[in-house]
């Protein structure tokens, strides 16, 4: 045997302890690049709903301001209607308190209890001719037309965001992130049927 190949055979190989650790160290890369990923993936996503939450946040606040202004106006022409006022008064504070992005089936819900009460007070003008020509309370009219649209436009952005949150969170492999890390799946902010049926507010 020459000197040389004596030589290569004494020389020892990587042998497999470090290559075992190498394919590990390696996997462990590849698995953390993907939960960080997933996990920025859904912190995105649920980033985006709670901005669409706070849009119809936002609406809904602005549909509840005008209320006392066209209150006001209503009653220099109807102030015996106490009940609807009284009415008017409750379904606002609740809208107020509701809070999209915690409950979103509360603020659902007081919004068609706004909705109801709205449709009330709107359809004592039918016996009010005067008050269906003040201008004022037309322009309130208007206003609250333009929340209304604003408010459903919202809530349609929202519901998609929603929806495509909660398909990252019940898809895999995300669901298993989101299992780890606390991510559950959203609910949508759902029109019931008598807020499906917005009161006509142009006479």
């Amino acid at each position: 045997m020459t000197a040389s190949r004596q030589l290569r055979k004494r020389q020892p190989g990587l042998g497999a302890l470090p290559i075992v650790l190498l394919t590990l160290g390696a996997l462990v890369i590849v698995v953390g690049l993907w939960v960080m990923g997933g996990y920025n993936g859904l912190v995105s996503r649920d980033t985006e709903v709670q901005l669409r939450a706070s849009n119809v946040q936002s609406q809904l606040k602005r549909r509840a301001d005008l209320i006392p202004n066209l209150v006001a106006t209503v009653k220099g022409y109807a102030k015996h209607e106490s009940g609807v006022y009284a009415d008017i008064a409750q379904a606002r504070s609740r809208l107020l308190s509701a809070n999209v992005g915690t409950n979103p089936r509360e603020a659902a819900s007081a919004n068609a209890a706004m909705t109801s009460s709205l449709g009330r007070l709107l359809a004592i003008a039918e016996n009010y001719p005067q008050l269906k020509a003040d201008q004022n309370f037309i322009r309130l009219q208007d206003e609250l037309s333009g929340t209304e649209n604003r408010i459903n436009y919202a809530r349609l952005e929202y519901n998609d965001s929603v929806k495509e949150y909660n398909l990252s969170v019940r898809t895999f492999p995300n669901n298993v992130i989101a299992g780890m890390t606390g991510f559950a799946p959203k609910t949508p902010f759902e029109a019931t049927e008598a807020e499906k049926a917005v009161p006509k507010v142009e006479f």
